[in-house]
Order: structure tokens, then C-alpha cells, then sequence
């Protein structure tokens, strides 16, 4: 298991490319990006990463950032299961 502790000053882009990065490198079968700690696991149920949000969650700025993050990492979700099945 891999752990990414994310500080709260971090970048939606560098992230999302990150996290894309590492989706595309393991087989997934689930996400779990709710809370501060988002677990990516594998077809196994076995964790594959962490991602660690060492943020304040009661900051406008930093819960604007996160919804961003999960949106980006659900669109690329959705864009690997078109790949999957054929669909562009």
C-alpha cells in the first residue's frame, strides 16, 4: 500500500494528474473519496493508496479545492469505463 499525504496549500491540477496517473497504473475496483482520507482499491479489495488530506476541512477555499479534485477524478473515472467498453 501506497500513502500521499496532500498539504492544504496543494494544487487541484497536480493532484488530478497524480491520482489519474496512479488510477491508470493499478486495476480499480473502488474508490472511497469521501472524508480526509480518499482509498483506492484494488479488484483484490485489497488497498492499493491512500491519499491523506492533511487539510482544514472547514476552510471555503480547501472544500471549493476538494470538490474540484472529485469531480476531476469522477470525470476520469467515467472516461476509463467508455475506454472499457469502446465507447469514446
Amino acid at each position: 500500500m501506497r500513502e500521499i499525504s496532500i498539504d492544504s496549500d496543494f494544487d487541484v491540477g497536480e493532484i488530478t494528474s497524480k491520482i489519474n496517473k496512479l488510477m491508470s497504473e493499478w486495476p480499480i475496483q473502488l474508490l472511497d473519496i469521501i472524508g480526509p482520507n480518499w482509498i483506492v482499491f484494488g479488484y483484490d479489495m485489497k488497498v492499493k493508496f491512500v491519499l491523506i488530506f492533511d487539510a482544514d476541512f472547514n476552510d471555503l477555499e480547501t472544500q471549493i479545492k476538494l470538490e474540484d479534485l472529485r469531480l476531476n477524478v469522477i470525470h476520469h473515472i467515467e472516461s476509463l469505463k467508455g475506454l472499457h467498453i469502446g465507447i469514446t
